[in-house]
């Protein structure tokens, strides 16, 4: 799989950010790619006191198969790149819950209602949240109120 040059450019910037040190970068560099692939309930969690299997948990939700393995190759693809092991990589052929582990950090990538029968949010609930930065997310958002005057007058 080729990786996008466009995207490979901004993992990378995520990746270098002296803000992040590791293994946050990669959990950044991880949810920018799920932000722009239109992810939906993004989360990171913070395990480094609570579990010995990773330092950062990310939970997200795809629309449907095709986005979860999309995200899941990106993201994949573009670790490697930077110089990460993929210790495990599992669920990707049914694409109800893709899970992607690093060792020091892993990613959720659910389909549907899958996140809600496993429920990691309630699981993880405990753990504190990393602020995920808005300018992450593909687009701005929208201002109804000023996006409604824009159209007054024009039907």
């Amino acid at each position: 799989m080729a990786i996008n040059e466009y995207i490979q450019t901004e993992v990378t910037k995520v990746i270098t950010n002296k803000d992040f040190e590791f293994p946050l970068n990669h959990a950044m560099a991880s949810t920018w790619i799920l932000a722009n692939f239109k992810g939906d309930n993004l989360k990171i969690f913070d395990m480094r006191k609570t579990s010995a299997l990773c330092d950062y948990s990310i939970i997200a939700t795809a629309q449907n198969a095709t986005q979860a393995r999309a995200m899941s190759d990106e993201i994949s693809g573009n670790l490697q790149q930077q110089g990460a092991h993929i210790v495990s990589y599992e669920g990707y052929e049914s694409a109800d819950w893709i899970l992607i582990d690093t060792g020091d950090i892993i990613v959720h990538i659910f389909n549907g209602p899958s996140r809600d029968v496993y429920d990691l949010d309630m699981i993880f609930a405990k753990n504190p949240q990393v602020k995920i930065p808005e300018e992450f997310y593909f687009g701005t958002p929208t201002n109804v109120s000023n996006e409604k005057a824009d159209l007054k007058g024009f039907f």
